[in-house]
């Protein structure tokens, strides 16, 4: 990845940060992938032992969970 991805890609403490949630729950997901009736996590990225999210695929993982309240 060149200079600017690096800029845009969160470790997986900033990233449980900016979605609000915890580390273990990152974890988890990645370990578990998609089981029946869950929802998976956001997409991350492996560089080599290192694990990183993408802010853009933060930010559409926390888009696809908003609920539209009814009028």
């Amino acid at each position: 990845m060149h200079n600017n991805q690096l800029a845009r890609a969160l470790n997986e403490k900033a990233a449980a940060a900016y979605i609000g949630l915890s580390v273990s729950f990152l974890q988890k997901d990645r370990m578990n992938g998609v089981l029946p009736g869950r929802q998976p996590g956001p997409r991350y990225a492996k560089l080599g032992k290192r694990v990183v999210y993408l802010r853009e695929d933060l930010d559409a993982w926390l888009d696809a969970h908003l609920v539209m309240r009814r009028p």
